[in-house]
């Protein structure tokens, strides 16, 4: 017989090892998406996130790029360095902290930025597809409740309030999608 202690730990055996699995297959196809679509503008999924987070907080410091884009610190760094050097953001620092390193999009940033947007396909990523008959089932793609319950737990509430605004920013959203 298995003691009480065993079968939990045998369920969050269980639990981890399929949330490990179903990341792991979710994020290989959501990665290789995601660098197809931003490849033609020579970028990586670290630039384009890096851009999409200062796009969204309109700027932010390294430190938040790093938190909300669920890197290390010193990939935020030098991945923004990288697009400094091309003219898509620049650094700061704020008279009263000194400490923070800051970045903000330029202009050519915000153009990148948003034609990239403008160029997004949903035929060619597979989660969208892969989710089609849910939303053909139920008139709606899935809302990952439990996932961002998980996540929330994990990352905190300014994670998800920053995650959420993104996605919640109607105006802005509608305004990049259309072609210029």
């Amino acid at each position: 017989m298995i003691s009480a202690e065993n079968k939990t730990k045998k369920e969050a055996l269980l639990f981890s090892h399929r949330v490990a699995q179903l990341s792991k297959a979710l994020w290989k196809s959501v990665e290789k998406d995601w660098q197809s679509w931003v490849k033609p503008f020579d970028l990586n999924i670290n630039e384009h996130h890096i851009l999409w987070i200062a796009y969204h907080l309109d700027g932010a410091s390294i430190s938040e790029i790093a938190k909300f884009g669920v890197m290390h610190v010193s990939t935020a760094f030098n991945f923004s360095k990288k697009l400094e050097q091309r003219g898509y953001l620049t650094f700061s620092k704020k008279e009263n902290d000194k400490r923070n390193t800051y970045i903000k999009l330029t202009d050519l940033g915000v153009d990148i930025f948003e034609e990239t947007m403008r160029t997004y396909n949903p035929d060619q990523i597979a989660a969208y597809g892969g989710a089609e008959p849910l939303r053909t089932l139920y008139g709606k793609h899935p809302e990952l409740t439990e996932l961002v319950c998980i996540v929330r737990e994990i990352y905190g509430e300014d994670f998800m309030r920053i995650f959420e605004d993104s996605l919640l920013d109607d105006r802005k959203s509608s305004e990049i999608l259309q072609p210029k």
